[in-house]
């Protein structure tokens, strides 16, 4: 029994050692990643060109591999903890069978009397008394100490599942910040007035979604918007489910901006993808950085749009749903499905259970300025 305990001090002191060296690892990559979120923080303050953009999603994938790491060492400390945990268990249940026995054996015999008639000495049944009484003693210390033990084993494991899944989203994240930087030097194929020329093309676009929406009274939450049928799904921009995600990481909200990714969103489940607006709007290598405007095309984007002349609405019903651009900006996005007589058949993102709906319910056709459609990889 003094065998097993002092194996398990050892370890223990093992353990110990070894969370002390990865708590100052740890302590080391806090530091580091103190110094990445300032420097995002400087670069973020600066003017916005390419080259800026640029070293910030250089910051962007420095700092998640290094959470990475952080979380990766969490796991690491979780574990040697763990394992300590595991080990005490062990050996103090194998010493609650063997004192238990002892006790059983002095409790058995009853009579201090017979007790000591059944020692080789007397000297040796004293021992043996205060040692069974004094391990008794212990015993209940121990005992408490083993059920909160075991109350801090199942928690640590609880939480070595919980950093792991926080791991794979860091590492979904990472992906996704190299993807981003990829796509965004591919699209402007580092050309700096390139670059400026797509700023300039979202905020006109953002300003024009900003009018729309400031005209309809804001964009409130909803709840229980999306319908299924066998044409597919509605979906609206304002559901609960996506309606506070910032597009692409960016601070514009799917409620407020997200027309375009809710009518993608919407005709992808038409031909069998099923796309959410959610699911778009969580990528950030489908945006132009910080501004929600999402790319025409792009790496590990799973479709692609182009634009059309709203003169060609009627012809290009014929193959499927299109997405008609509304007012000057285009200032909103719907999904026309079908013409039925003079009217047509539509999506609207926007309004409230707005799936199925005529076109005249709300708008003019001559309020549709622009066409898009969408092709899917």
């Amino acid at each position: 029994m003094a065998f097993s305990f002092l194996v398990v001090f050892a370890f223990i002191f093992q353990v110990k050692a070894q969370e002390n060296t990865q708590d100052q690892k740890l302590k080391e990559l806090q530091d580091q990643i103190k110094q990445y979120e300032e420097e995002l923080g400087r670069l973020r303050s600066q003017s916005a060109t390419l080259s800026n953009q640029i070293a910030q999603y250089d910051a962007q994938i420095k700092l998640a591999s290094l959470q990475i790491e952080e979380t990766q060492r969490e796991i690491e400390l979780l574990e040697g903890r763990i394992d300590q945990l595991e080990t005490s268990l062990d050996a103090l249940s194998r010493a609650f069978s063997s004192r238990a026995a002892e006790t059983y054996k002095m409790v058995k015999l009853g009579d201090p009397l017979l007790f000591l008639i059944s020692s080789p000495n007397l000297s040796t049944a004293v021992s043996r008394f205060h040692y069974l009484k004094l391990i008794q003693r212990y015993d209940q210390d121990l005992l408490v100490k083993l059920q909160s033990t075991q109350t801090t084993y199942q928690g640590q494991k609880s939480d070595k599942e919980d950093l792991q899944k926080q791991l794979e989203k860091q590492k979904a994240n990472l992906d996704a910040q190299k993807a981003a930087k990829a796509n965004l030097l591919a699209v402007t194929k580092n050309d700096e007035r390139y670059y400026q020329r797509l700023l300039a093309q979202a905020k006109s676009q953002l300003a024009a979604l900003r009018r729309f929406v400031t005209s309809q009274g804001g964009a409130t939450i909803l709840s229980n918007q999306t319908k299924c049928d066998s044409w597919g799904c509605y979906y609206n921009q304002r559901d609960s489910q996506w309606g506070t995600i910032g597009i692409g990481g960016s601070s514009y909200s799917v409620a407020e901006y997200g027309c375009l990714i809710s009518s993608i969103a919407m005709i992808s489940t038409h031909y069998g993808k099923k796309l959410t607006p959610g699911d778009i709007a969580i990528n950030p290598n489908y945006f132009v950085p910080g501004t929600g405007y999402i790319y025409h095309s792009a790496e590990g984007m799973p479709f692609s749009i182009s634009t059309a002349s709203a003169s060609q609405l009627d012809s290009l019903l014929s193959s499927g749903p299109v997405i008609a651009g509304l007012y000057s900006g285009p200032d909103h996005f719907i999904v026309i499905l079908k013409k039925e007589g003079s009217d047509y058949i539509m999506h609207d993102p926007f309004m409230p259970d707005g799936g199925n709906r005529k076109l005249s319910e709300k708008y003019k056709v001559s309020d549709i300025t622009s066409l898009r459609l969408v092709s899917f990889k």
